[in-house]
């Protein structure tokens, strides 16, 4: 039980979005509540979940469950920051996610903040643009995490050492 207990507690997890849904029923209205949630570790690890239930302490509860359960990986350069740009979307949502100079702090939208802040980015500038749903927001800022790659990801990928990828980033900036 204890084991359980510390892992639960390596997570930190932030309620996004809170939604009450009326049932009509023949005795009047049946309300319950659904609830968006962001889990991750600070460390590279995140995760959204949903979860519907009467009363809003369950719904959050099963949101935190669904979250813990479908968490992705993303590399962070030096621990704070993207390696790269990048946009993704999701429905009518679209965001934009770059990478910015130690200082900057988050310049994003409430959805899209509560997600850098779990996962532990401390320096980036994000726009979205379209819906300004919170579950498309999430699931679109999810979608350009999933597109982030490290250096090292990439030069395994071609065969290459990391060395020699900077240095034909930096061949190709001279060029240009």
């Amino acid at each position: 039980m204890k084991d359980v207990q510390d892992r639960d507690s390596e997570f930190v997890d932030r309620l996004v979005h809170i939604n009450r849904v009326a049932k009509v029923v023949k005795g009047g209205r049946r309300f319950a509540f659904a609830a968006l949630v962001v889990v991750g570790d600070q460390k590279g690890r995140v995760g959204f979940g949903h979860g519907k239930a009467r009363e809003v302490p369950e719904a959050i509860r099963k949101a935190t469950e669904a979250a813990k359960r479908h968490m992705i990986r993303v590399p962070l350069r030096e621990g704070r920051t993207l390696h790269h740009d990048t946009g993704g979307r999701h429905g009518a949502g679209k965001v934009y996610l770059r990478a910015a100079p130690a200082g900057t702090g988050i310049i994003a939208g409430g959805p899209m903040r509560a997600v850098f802040e779990t996962l532990g980015i401390n320096d980036i500038v994000a726009k979205s643009q379209g819906s300004a749903n919170p579950y498309n927001m999430v699931r679109a800022t999810f979608d350009a995490l999933k597109n982030v790659d490290s250096p090292r990801s990439v030069a395994q990928r071609r065969g290459l050492k990391v060395s020699e990828l900077q240095a034909r980033r930096g061949e190709a900036a001279l060029e240009a």
